[in-house]
Parts: structure tokens; C-alpha cells; sequence
């Protein structure tokens, strides 16, 4: 491990896991709590749901979120662009 990178210790969906990575605590713990509020709401809305299928569904949205932001940064950065090429003009 470089020495920028630790270990963090995070309980998700009561299992308790070791996260390598480069990220600080507070991170981390922000994470871990974003991840118990939405296993919990799936829970609550579906209660026979399995801890796997609550864990692909929680992955599906973030990716679909991730997307979202990268074409809204896209988006961002086009109409940016449009708008020094027209002031050039």
C-alpha cells in the first residue's frame, strides 16, 4: 500500500467490511451512512428484498447518478464552449 492509501473500517447492512483506499474517514463514513439509509429504505419498501438484490439495485442507481452528472457536466462544458465561440465571432 502507498502511503497515501489506508484501511477503513465501515459496517454495511450489518456485515462488517475493510475498505482499502485513498479517501479521509469522513469520506468513508459518509458514505457508509448514505449506503445504510438507502439499504434501509429499500428494506422498508420491500422486505423480502435479499441483501444481494438491495446491493445491485443501491449499485444500478449510483451508476445511473454517475452517468447523469457526467452528461450533465458535458452539457455544461458544450454550452460553454457555444458561448466563447459565438462571443469570438
Amino acid at each position: 500500500m502507498t502511503e497515501d492509501t489506508h484501511r477503513f473500517k465501515a459496517v454495511i447492512a450489518g456485515k462488517t467490511y475493510t475498505i482499502v483506499g485513498q479517501a479521509t474517514d469522513e469520506h468513508m463514513r459518509a458514505v457508509t451512512e448514505v449506503l445504510n439509509e438507502q439499504f434501509t429504505q429499500l428494506k422498508q419498501l420491500s422486505p423480502n428484498m435479499s441483501k444481494e438484490d438491495a446491493a445491485i439495485l443501491m449499485a444500478f442507481n449510483a451508476v445511473s447518478d454517475q452517468l447523469k452528472m457526467v452528461a450533465a457536466q458535458d452539457d455544461t462544458a458544450a454550452t460553454a464552449t457555444d458561448e466563447t465561440t459565438e462571443t469570438e465571432d
